[in-house]
């Protein structure tokens, strides 16, 4: 544990990134880039509505052996879509075109909310790609779902549409976190955002999480959630998921949905122990 304390403490943020572009499907996508000493890859997938600074305060705390890339998804940040729609397939294609111009033959893909189901998505179906999972504030892919919880996702949409736009960005900015550091950057994340492409991003997320397929991931898996997160049923659904694949679960206290920016030295504890292949109990309540 002492060993791993120099990454946990380490000063964070993009600085000694490099910053890159490639083109897929209607999309200049941006990313961040930090060239590691071996063939080794950390990848990391923001949220809905963020951005690559969702994780400004993860960025440093690898060693230097890894190879670490975090973007600005299709339709967020500066990755801006011309005349095409938002589509979380599109987004999937975009990951593998990732992994293609680097040459990443397997990678530790570190996910949040959104950014947790293209994980799952890239996890499940090329699993060569993927060595570990840590997923945070991310509900399963293919969860078999409750009646009430199958009623919540049909009308989504609707209540989407009716809420006012400011009052969605109140909302959504409160769920995100307990701390004035992760609300002002959601604020600012999501005031840069339509309403109407929110709505679709959203809708788009929704229509990947598909019931049944394959139940279980090959790869390694951390899970990580606030215990202060109200989004949706994702605290349930973890709780849920750690249970019935016996995960390793870990409840972050007084976080939000952004638990990594809620409490960063917790979470990237975690994240460094986990990779480290340090075990502790598979989950907890």
């Amino acid at each position: 544990m002492a060993a791993l304390g120099p990454y946990i403490n380490r000063a964070v943020g993009f600085g000694d990134f490099q910053r890159m572009t490639f083109s897929n499907l209607g999309c200049e996508v941006h990313y961040w880039h930090k060239k590691g000493t071996r063939n080794d890859y950390v990848i990391l997938l923001h949220g809905a509505g963020c951005d690559h600074l969702m994780f400004e305060k993860q960025a440093g705390i690898f060693e230097s052996g890894y190879n670490v890339i975090a973007w600005d998804a299709r339709g967020h940040g500066l990755s801006r879509l011309e005349n095409r729609k938002f589509s979380f397939d599109d987004m999937y294609s975009d990951c593998l075109a990732l992994f293609s111009i680097h040459n990443i033959e397997k990678a530790i893909v570190i996910g949040q909310s959104m950014g947790g189901n293209l994980a799952q998505n890239i996890a499940y179906s090329r699993p060569e790609l993927v060595s570990k999972l840590v997923l945070i504030g991310c509900t399963k892919n293919n969860q078999a779902l409750t009646a009430v919880e199958k009623i919540s996702l049909k009308l989504a949409g609707f209540i989407f549409a009716c809420y006012p736009w400011k009052a969605l960005i109140r909302q959504s900015v409160n769920a995100c976190g307990t701390t004035e550091y992760t609300k002002a950057y959601a604020k600012q994340c999501f005031e840069r955002i339509e309403k109407g492409d929110f709505i679709e991003i959203m809708m788009s997320l929704l229509a990947s999480l598909r019931e049944g397929g394959a139940h279980t991931l090959s790869q390694p898996v951390l899970l990580i959630c606030g215990s202060n997160d109200r989004t949706g049923n994702i605290k349930k659904a973890m709780k849920r998921w750690a249970k019935e694949e016996n995960r390793q679960l870990r409840m972050i206290e007084n976080a939000g949905h952004n638990a990594n920016q809620d409490d960063p030295h917790e979470v990237n504890k975690h994240i460094a122990l986990f990779i480290a292949n340090i075990s502790f109990p598979a989950a907890n309540s």
